[in-house]
């Protein structure tokens, strides 16, 4: 496991209570504090309604929590409904400069990992960058058949006016309770006040929050679907299968990732019944150099997220015994009838929605 994985899970673990670690940076979370109340006493920026309802996806634990799986969950239902669903991201390493249109061929490293996922994934245009609004505009502007906006982790970018906001909750629930750094909120419990719907990931390691604040509630289940080779996709088998495969010929597998969770992976992988071995790289690992040289393995499992750069590293693209572990996403369809329900119509939907700018 990397330095930096290491550190990171360490800071995890620290979240979860309240003990010596986090009341020593509890200084720096009263700073922060400081510093919020002091900016939010500045006008306010006015948040700029599109033409287009937006519905937001965020969450207030930072990092790790579903955010992506969920919008692509979304995107997909939304589109089977009829919608044109179109998604803005920040992309986390690439969310400076400009804003910018994600192709599916396109690089992680210049698009950033999930917004290249989402767009795979969906099949829906996306937008990168680090300027929400500035990304919304562009996304309708390049694509006048978009009629709602997903928003992929948009909560705390209030400058984008949005008709509809969701906030994750993972199976860390709200950890021990405090804002970063002391602890892993971005924004407090009560935030909770001024969302739509609250949708549990599911089962929660801790109790669920008791914050009364919320009318909404829903529920996410993912589980691993079936497993695909990184060379050859056709190639599928589902967990259980491999499993089976495994105890018959002992093959040695092992399991790899650079997400914010790696454990929940890991869990996901042992509850379907592998015996695994594990390397937890940091979140966004970027998979230039190869961390699997040297380990002896006949099949190494990642996600999705991985799989978008680990397919730019020639060396892995060429080992046959890569396979992605996609999830497969159960979503409480009361969702979807809320979020219809609470969206403006939409425009012109017998002829089809019109904005955008006036062609020349």
């Amino acid at each position: 496991m990397s330095l930096r994985s290491r550190l990171q899970l360490k800071l995890v673990s620290l979240w979860q209570r309240r003990g010596p670690g986090a009341i020593a940076l509890l200084p720096f979370t009263w700073l922060h504090a400081l510093w919020r109340t002091l900016t939010r006493r500045r006008p306010p920026a006015r948040a700029t309604q599109l033409p287009v309802p937006v519905v937001v996806v965020g969450n207030l634990y930072v990092g790790g929590t579903g955010k992506t799986p969920l919008t692509i969950e979304l995107a997909r239902q939304l589109r089977a409904r009829g919608w044109h669903p179109g998604i803005v991201s920040r992309g986390y390493g690439a969310g400076r400069g400009p804003a910018r249109a994600v192709p599916v061929t396109g690089a992680a490293a210049d698009f950033g990992d999930e917004p290249l996922l989402l767009a795979q994934a969906t099949g829906a245009p996306v937008v990168v960058g680090r300027d929400r609004l500035a990304a919304a505009r562009m996304l309708l502007n390049l694509h006048r058949e978009v009629d709602v906006v997903v928003a992929d982790d948009g909560l705390q970018h209030t400058r984008l006016g949005r008709d509809f906001e969701i906030a994750l909750i993972h199976y860390r629930g709200f950890g021990n309770g405090w804002l970063l750094p002391a602890g892993p909120l971005r924004d407090p419990p009560e935030r909770l006040a001024a969302v739509d719907a609250v949708v549990f990931h599911d089962q929660l390691d801790t109790p669920r929050p008791t914050v009364r604040v919320y009318s909404a509630f829903f529920c996410m289940h993912t589980e691993p679907g079936a497993i695909y080779a990184l060379k050859d996709p056709l190639r599928v088998v589902t967990v259980a299968e491999l499993a089976a495969e495994q105890r018959r010929r002992g093959l040695r597998i092992l399991a790899f990732c650079g997400i914010g969770m790696p454990d929940r992976f890991f869990g996901m992988l042992r509850a379907g019944g592998l015996a695994i071995d594990t390397l937890a790289l940091a979140d966004h690992y970027d998979f230039t150099t190869n961390p699997l040289a040297g380990r002896a393995y006949d099949l190494a499992l990642m996600t999705e997220k991985d799989a978008v750069k680990v397919r730019a590293n020639a060396t892995l693209a060429a080992d046959g015994r890569l396979c992605v572990v996609p999830l497969a996403v159960t979503l409480d369809s009361a969702l979807l009838d809320l979020v219809e329900a609470r969206l403006p119509p939409r425009p012109g939907a017998a002829s089809g929605p019109q904005h955008g700018p006036s062609p020349a």
